[in-house]
């Protein structure tokens, strides 16, 4: 592995923290109604269905804010971006514990909680903007650690819903808040990548077929992941009639390897190459998905998801170390960009799921289409790698040396 020592001293550690900080808290309150998905559910009496509406409508409400997001913060600032993001946070939480009384507010309230799922571009931009070529794999993996998130949701919310009540658990959401935005103000400095352009070039990266091919694949790697952990706790209490904490707990092995592996995905990518890291976890995720099919008892099922999770954390991972080599002077846009359409395809696995168990009986037909559908992508991946290796990116995936980055900023 690269010198620690090395990869520290090349950029602004306190700003990496800060950073991953500010996307662990956020990304927890993304996923808040699907880790109380159990509690909801039985209170309301919802069908799988419902279920699954409920808890993609974070991840769709998260999508479509990521991107403004990611402009706003090309004008003011990454780190004045964040700062105005956890603030709308804090009040939307508030909001959340004063008023949410029925279902229909659980939806609308799930559009608000999507304020914190635009965090994603913005927090990886301004964690890696310190750090040389070669470290933005691992940079972005640390950074992008931050969805581990979602375990602590997952872990902390059922517990506290038990003993208090789920509506108050977005109260006490809003004062953990108020770490990260308390880090933000007082540890993070903006980093200096970033280069005035117009509103035009900044996005220019939406109407390149490079930045499609990213959005097929993020559906897979990020859409998967944040599908199934939001889906999960209702998954398990629905499928094997475990308690909601036990539910909450099971996702969180899930959960906690799939961000484990972000870090080891950017570090792979970085040594590897993004492409043939991508390769490998595709292959992983199928195989787990595939296995998933057959409905096997719970320990087994755990560990397929484990095995999904690892893959597709990974593949995060990986996915961001090509990112700004491609976009090196507006990586916080195409970022965003990238991540609001692979959040967008988190909305796709819960409803899937939710349905084929509804009308079928069983999860199967939902992980087949999910399957089939990386497969797909993996196959175009496969083919669009062999022209970014004779264009702006070295073999597998590797960044290319100093004198040939100019490559990137005039391919098209």
């Amino acid at each position: 592995m690269a010198s620690y020592k090395a990869f520290r001293q090349s950029g602004h550690m306190p700003t990496l923290f800060a950073a991953f900080l500010y996307f662990d808290f956020s990304f927890a309150v993304w996923v808040l109604n699907g880790a109380m998905g159990p509690f909801i559910s039985e209170q309301f009496h919802l069908t799988q269905g419902q279920i699954g509406l409920m808890v993609s409508i974070p991840t769709l409400a998260g999508a479509f804010m990521r991107f403004p997001l990611g402009v706003l913060a090309q004008y003011i600032g990454r780190k004045k971006a964040a700062i105005v993001e956890l603030s709308a946070i804090v009040l939307a939480l508030l909001y959340g514990f004063l008023f949410v009384k029925n279902y229909h507010d659980v939806l609308a309230m799930g559009v608000l909680l999507g304020i914190a799922g635009a965090s994603f571009g913005v927090a990886l931009s301004l964690g890696a903007g310190w750090f040389p070529t070669r470290y933005k794999g691992l940079a972005m993996g640390i950074a992008g650690a931050g969805n581990s998130g979602t375990a602590v949701a997952a872990l902390l919310a059922p517990r506290l819903a038990q003993h208090f009540g789920w509506q108050h658990v977005y109260g006490f959401a809003a004062l953990f808040m108020l770490l990260p935005l308390c880090v933000m103000i007082f540890l993070a400095q903006e980093p200096p990548d970033m280069e005035h352009q117009s509103l035009a070039e900044h996005l220019s990266c939406l109407w390149q077929k490079d930045g499609w091919a990213f959005n097929f694949i993020y559906i897979i790697t990020f859409g998967g992941f944040l599908g199934l952990a939001t889906f999960l706790p209702s998954f398990y209490f629905k499928q094997f009639h475990v308690s909601k904490i036990e539910a909450g707990s099971l996702t969180v092995l899930a959960t906690l390897t799939g961000s484990a592996t972000r870090v080891l995905g950017g570090w792979l990518a970085d040594r590897f190459g993004g492409i043939t890291t991508l390769s490998v976890v595709f292959l992983i995720a199928l195989a787990g998905l595939c296995g998933l099919m057959t409905s096997p008892a719970l320990a087994a099922t755990t560990l397929l998801f484990m095995l999904c999770f690892a893959a597709l954390g990974a593949g995060n991972g990986a996915t961001f170390q090509l990112v700004p080599m491609r976009w090196p002077a507006t990586t916080a846009v195409a970022g965003s960009m990238v991540g609001e359409i692979g959040a967008l395809g988190g909305s796709i696995l819960p409803n899937l799921l939710g349905q084929s168990k509804q009308h079928s009986g069983s999860y199967t037909t939902g992980f087949i289409i999910y399957a089939s559908l990386a497969l797909l992508v993996l196959i175009m991946l496969r083919i669009v790698a062999r022209q970014w290796t004779r264009t702006w990116v070295g073999a597998g995936g590797r960044a290319l040396v100093s004198e040939e980055v100019s490559t990137v900023l005039t391919y098209q």
